[in-house]
């Protein structure tokens, strides 16, 4: 079942005139003047309370809009799918809306809604809202299909995160049946690929892009999550552990330091000395500790040289300057 919490913001419709604004011309006036965005043909909201939303929650917020104004039972799957699951990405969301329809006579696609045919529309399916939507499963093999092993990797590893508030979306079982028992059609090949290197202990899409990219560029294959027990009883987890070598390595994101959903009521600045103190200390129990932030997954000869200079062995020479590894926008 779908997870993500609807996005909380006020939306208006022009049909049903229930608030500002309340006519086109001025209507016409708040957008050129920025002061609201338009979520879907004849639904708005106001730029403040829209740039308030993650990406992800502005395109499940889209696909609200186009569902609820639909005329006639939906198939919502891909990324409308995804954003209602709270199954991530990297890069941008599209602005269109992906609905299944049957090959013949399910219609032209909009400016808001791609149709997507299918000859045999064999896709699982849950009630949602007055319409259907592919399942978690169904989802990350979609996206694995339409986009390609890497990005397959970041959904599936999405749909099967076991921190997940309120539990993982779906299991590794669960893949593997709609995979196998559904008709194969074209990208199979690499959602299969997907499917086997897909883990349910990343616990980000750059945690997900790094495990991409460290397979690619030669290094060993790490554990996930490993426990340490710091002083003072404190337990932490490391985003990836090399035990031969005795080398953590973790992707350090900036949403720990600005976020307030991560803060928890800490400045950015502790949350940085925190951060500090906590990598001071796992560095005492370890003979490496390697960190790389997103300039590193967008030139991988930097992530290359961060872990080589820190003792990591790689069975690939350093890749040469411009090297693009999976999607070249990630």
């Amino acid at each position: 079942m779908p997870r993500l919490p609807e996005p909380r913001i006020d939306t208006f419709r022009r049909r049903e005139r229930d608030g500002a604004p309340v006519n086109d011309r001025r209507l016409a006036r708040a957008l050129d003047a920025g002061e609201f965005v338009r979520i879907a043909p004849g639904s708005f909201a106001r730029a403040f309370d829209w740039r308030t939303l993650t990406p992800i929650e502005q395109h499940h917020l889209r696909v609200i809009e186009a569902a609820d104004r639909a005329q006639g039972e939906l198939i919502v799957m891909g990324a409308a799918a995804a954003a209602v699951h709270g199954i991530d990405r990297i890069g941008p969301w599209p602005r269109t809306i992906d609905i299944a329809v049957p090959r013949r006579g399910g219609g032209r696609s909009t400016g808001l809604m791609r149709r997507r045919g299918f000859s045999d529309l064999d896709l699982e399916t849950v009630a949602w809202r007055n319409h259907r939507i592919t399942t978690p499963a169904q989802t990350a093999i979609d996206v694995a299909r339409e986009c390609g092993y890497a990005r397959g990797v970041v959904a599936m590893d999405q749909a099967l995160w076991q921190r997940r508030p309120g539990g993982a979306l779906t299991t590794i079982d669960d893949l593997t049946r709609v995979l196998t028992e559904g008709i194969r059609r074209r990208g199979q090949e690499q959602a299969e690929r997907a499917l086997c290197f897909a883990s349910a202990l990343a616990d980000s899409v750059r945690e997900s892009q790094s495990r991409v990219l460290l397979d690619q560029l030669g290094f060993p294959a790490p554990s996930l999550q490993q426990r340490f027990l710091l002083p003072g009883s404190r337990v932490v987890f490391s985003d990836f552990w090399w035990e031969e070598f005795a080398h953590v390595g973790e992707f350090d994101g900036v949403g720990k330091y600005f976020d307030p959903a991560l803060l928890h009521g800490r400045t950015p600045e502790e949350a940085m000395l925190e951060e500090k103190d906590r990598a001071d200390q796992l560095r005492r129990h370890v003979r490496a500790l390697s960190r790389w932030r997103t300039p590193a997954l967008r030139d991988v000869r930097e992530l290359y040289d961060i872990l080589c200079g820190d003792g990591l062995p790689s069975r690939l020479p350093r890749p040469p300057a411009g090297l693009q590894i999976g999607p070249a926008a990630w």
